[in-house]
């Protein structure tokens, strides 16, 4: 038996041995950046500098070797076909931009003005909510295609719905984050945005596409074209896993000491980012069951709008109100709720998938 063929008969939905216990290594990872951060602080205030407009090049450089693997799936040929299935573009575009900016403000104001109005001061609480609608206005570029992968998404349609996504977010998030905030004078970090953008999906799309070229004019005598991108992107699927985890821990390693010296703000904004995440998820995923979306786009469809651009809206959030702002950590906590919260949803979503249509 082929070793695809053994991975995914170990694991229904297409993980393998090492990632079904992907939960546990980030726990692990989220440990180990803790106690790096706080044991030599020096080498992540080193790494944390390493950026250009506001984008931190190490985890570009991660999130990159997570992106580039689902790249090499993308078929060029089968995107004039994308507009054939538009079920899951219109609910990633409804929810992601007409429900999940406004359930974050609303969640946000509802936590900090009324329920945790005793614990927090109404000056800080005004940050927080600034720093969730931020979050909430940003819906995720890179993230998403590892995502996509565990649930072995349709790479194609990943692809256009985060494009779709990218192109909206250039006009909508900010007069989206004005309205919000009540402001008008949103300075928006383009060369943050566009270069986001281009690390994270256009220089893997081109690298993916130059591989998969080569694999298909290389593959072996008696080999398919899709067995010999099938078996190189199942020979460096372990550097996706890799690059998820030392994310994890540079991420975590970043805000070591903010964690351990402020556990009660993070675990109270914490509070409405993890119903908004999963109040999302679950929305966009049951408009997709109910619409008979085929699995390998309703499970990528609901996790984009889950996972957040938070490149985007941590340099929105220092731009505006400092780098020492409660805006800023409110993005900050967004990042680290992040990953564990997409990896349940991600194991919800493969042991669900035979409620699903397969295409």
């Amino acid at each position: 038996m082929p070793a695809e063929s053994t991975t995914a008969a170990a694991m229904p939905g297409g993980i393998g041995a090492f990632e079904k216990w992907l939960s546990v290594w980030v726990a692990l990872c989220i440990g180990a950046g803790l106690l790096l951060g706080n044991l030599v602080p020096g080498i992540f205030a080193t790494l944390a500098g390493w950026e250009v407009a506001s984008v931190n090049l190490p985890v570009a450089l991660l999130i990159w070797a997570m992106v580039y693997p689902m790249m090499v799936n993308v078929d060029f040929a089968s995107l004039r076909h994308v507009g054939d299935r538009p079920k899951g573009l219109a609910i990633t575009v409804v929810v992601n931009w007409l429900i999940k900016p406004f359930t974050m403000a609303g969640l946000g104001v509802l936590f900090f003005e009324v329920v945790f109005a005793d614990l927090i001061a109404p000056a800080d609480a005004q940050q927080y909510i600034a720093g969730l609608i931020l979050l909430g206005a940003a819906p995720c570029t890179a993230m998403v295609f590892v995502w996509s992968q565990l649930t072995r998404g349709d790479p194609t349609y990943t692809l256009v719905q985060v494009s779709v996504n990218d192109v909206i977010m250039i006009f909508a998030f900010a007069p989206l984050v004005a309205l919000l905030l009540g402001v008008t004078d949103i300075a928006v970090p383009w060369n943050t945005l566009l270069l986001s953008v281009g690390l994270y999906v256009v220089v893997p799309l081109i690298a993916g596409a130059i591989t998969r070229r080569w694999l298909l004019t290389h593959a072996r005598r008696g080999e398919s074209a899709e067995a010999a991108v099938a078996r190189f992107t199942a020979a460096i699927k372990p550097v996706s896993v890799l690059g998820l985890l030392a994310t994890v821990v540079l991420l975590f390693g970043f805000q070591g000491e903010t964690i351990l010296t402020q556990p009660l703000v993070i675990a109270l904004i914490a509070v409405p980012l993890l119903l908004q995440s999963y109040g999302i998820f679950f929305l966009a995923y049951a408009a997709a069951w109910a619409w008979r979306v085929p699995f390998k786009v309703a499970a990528p469809c609901a996790l984009i709008g889950t996972s957040n651009f938070f490149e985007l809206a941590v340099a929105v959030a220092i731009g505006l109100f400092g780098l020492n702002s409660g805006a800023a950590l409110a993005t900050v906590v967004g990042v680290l709720v992040e990953v564990p919260v997409m990896l349940s949803l991600v194991a919800f979503a493969n042991r669900t998938r035979g409620a699903f249509p397969s295409s």
